[in-house]
């Protein structure tokens, strides 16, 4: 994993509120608002299924990159994001309602259709996993200003993935709102999506 990109994406976090806003308790308007981030792509979910970026309009969207394969930050980061939008669902069922958290993988060699189906139902059930081809991959990454890059190959045959670790919050129309903050807990994640989502 890409401590470096991480500790980055987390000082952006801590930065941008203050740098784009009122006080940091009551920002008037969302740190990544008018950011060039998102944009159309065409994918697969994890029932097989063909899937645009259209198909979540209306929707408020968590969308976070990874892949199944990652030993810990990913897993761990999902679960900050299924746990944190329960939290939502708790306590504004209907606002709740209105998220819908993407995980789209950086390794679609290995995490196919099933794979992704079998990991996303373990941290929340309304969560979408997306693959694609290598290029349909390559482009949504770039159009999120993702980074990722496959490791060295072990002699077994496996092999990591290096990328920045981000959950952007994109509002109805897919426009980026704010990074969430995964690395902390999930209570954090409700917290932004409490900030943001109207």
């Amino acid at each position: 994993m890409n401590e470096i990109v991480r500790a980055i994406a987390a000082l952006l976090l801590a930065l941008l509120p203050a740098a784009c806003s009122a006080p940091a308790d009551a920002p008037s308007r969302p740190p990544l608002q008018g950011a060039r981030i998102g944009g159309p792509f065409t994918l697969v979910d994890q029932d097989g299924r063909t899937v645009t970026d259209r198909s979540f309009a209306g929707k408020y969207r968590i969308v976070y990159f990874g892949y199944t394969f990652c030993p810990d930050v990913c897993p761990t980061d999902a679960q900050h994001i299924g746990a944190g939008l329960r939290l939502v669902e708790q306590a504004d069922p209907k606002l709740g309602a209105r998220i819908v958290p993407i995980f789209i993988t950086v390794d679609p060699a290995r995490d196919t259709p099933a794979v992704l189906k079998t990991f996303t139902a373990a941290f929340h059930p309304r969560m979408v996993g997306l693959t694609g081809s290598a290029d349909a991959i390559a482009a949504v990454a770039k159009a999120y200003a993702v980074y990722y890059k496959k490791g060295e190959i072990t002699p077994n045959g496996g092999y990591m993935m290096d990328h920045s670790s981000v959950a952007y919050l994109m509002d109805p129309d897919g426009k980026p709102l704010a990074l969430l903050p995964v690395e902390q807990t999930p209570e954090a994640v409700a917290t932004e999506l409490k900030r943001w989502v109207k």
